[in-house]
């Protein structure tokens, strides 16, 4: 059930990435991704560096995982959010990230034969299709209207970029500690992305932080999306695997309607709602079967 939880928190924390990074759209992608990775390592440094170097010989001889792993799900997942949020919407990015648990159960399936049961097929497809009738508000109209561009062929390189990093972590993580593995993960991604945000910085000069607000928007990437939410997800691939945990990314849309409602003033139609409840029961679908061997095996 805990896995269950964090899946939840982080599906929240990802709301905000994703509200925050369009807040922040003046900030060149590349130089917002390096700052909240900067935040992140000086936050992991002083709880991870002991079992950094306990563990450098596992690092040394497993680096090959370790740096898909910095350069998927920490390095590019985030840059190429911010990069399509350049020339997308908000939603249009939703919709895209809510292709990522169908991606990810493909890819277990033909990678690893990890199956699901028809029931839990039936939960992906009403957990999909929920988050989208949340997204579009039910109306033919903007399905008939929605387009596509440059931002969202860069969202689909993001969506590549997270099934790759959830396929890496439910095979590879296991074998490094999680606050050292974090740390160097974020090390290996800041050197990555320090030219990116060099050449950023050459062509269009340094980044226009505005104030409070954008500081305070930078600090919070750098410590919740980047921190917290990748140990919560980490430990729930471990505990229940890829497939199951991607489904709660169509939760997405339904946080940040909930958001935009509590913290915009937003209104929220019955139509949203009636999509909310259908993304809640797909989600509940797929992982009854995890959910119910959980509480028998406790009860035994």
């Amino acid at each position: 059930m805990k896995a269950y939880i964090f899946l939840i928190i982080t599906v929240i924390i990802f709301t905000g990435n994703i509200l925050v990074g369009k807040a922040l759209e003046d900030i060149p992608p590349f130089t917002i991704a390096f700052l909240r990775v900067g935040i992140a390592l000086a936050v992991i440094l002083p709880i991870g560096w002991k079992q950094a170097f306990r563990h450098r010989e596992v690092f040394r001889s497993e680096w090959k995982p370790l740096l898909g792993l910095a350069l998927t799900g920490v390095a590019f997942f985030n840059a190429f959010i911010y990069l399509s949020l350049k020339y997308t919407s908000a939603s249009n990015v939703a919709i895209l990230e809510s292709s990522i648990p169908v991606v990810t159960i493909a890819a277990s399936f033909f990678l690893f034969r990890e199956r699901l049961k028809g029931y839990q097929w039936a939960g992906v497809v009403l957990s999909l299709g929920g988050a989208f009738w949340v997204i579009t508000n039910g109306s033919a109209e903007v399905i008939r209207n929605l387009s596509f561009n440059r931002g969202d062929v860069i969202m689909l390189a993001a969506v590549a970029a997270w099934v790759m990093y959830s396929l890496l972590v439910k095979t590879h993580m296991h074998k490094f500690p999680a606050y050292g593995s974090l740390l160097v993960m974020l090390a290996a991604a800041a050197l990555i992305l320090l030219p990116f945000a060099a050449v950023e910085t050459l062509l269009y000069g340094l980044p226009p932080i505005a104030g409070y607000p954008d500081i305070a928007g930078i600090i919070y990437l750098g410590i919740f999306p980047s921190v917290i939410a990748l140990l919560l997800w980490n430990r729930s691939i471990a505990e229940i695997g890829a497939s199951q945990s991607s489904v709660f990314l169509n939760l997405l849309p339904v946080f940040t309607m909930a958001g935009a409602y509590i913290f915009l003033g937003d209104s929220i139609t019955w139509t949203q709602i009636s999509g909310a409840v259908v993304v809640i029961s797909g989600v509940i679908l797929t992982t009854r079967k995890s959910i119910g061997f959980r509480r028998r095996k406790h009860n035994e």
